[in-house]
């Protein structure tokens, strides 16, 4: 498993939610649920990968 990419990731997804949230108001209307929704699949994969790394880390 490659870290750099799994770090680089998990950095950009929990960047693109923080962002998301901070500039609310600015994204129209019919983009706002889908770049909600896919925000959300993006932090819940990261986690995913966090948890991941630290199984295959105790092996």
């Amino acid at each position: 498993m490659d870290t750099e990419a799994t770090i680089i990731f998990v950095i950009a997804s929990f960047s693109m939610a923080v962002i998301l949230i901070m500039s609310r108001e600015r994204i129209p209307e019919s983009m706002r649920r889908s770049m909600a929704i896919l925000s959300i699949l993006f932090v819940l994969f990261a986690f995913f990968l966090i948890v991941y790394s630290f199984f295959r880390a105790g092996t």
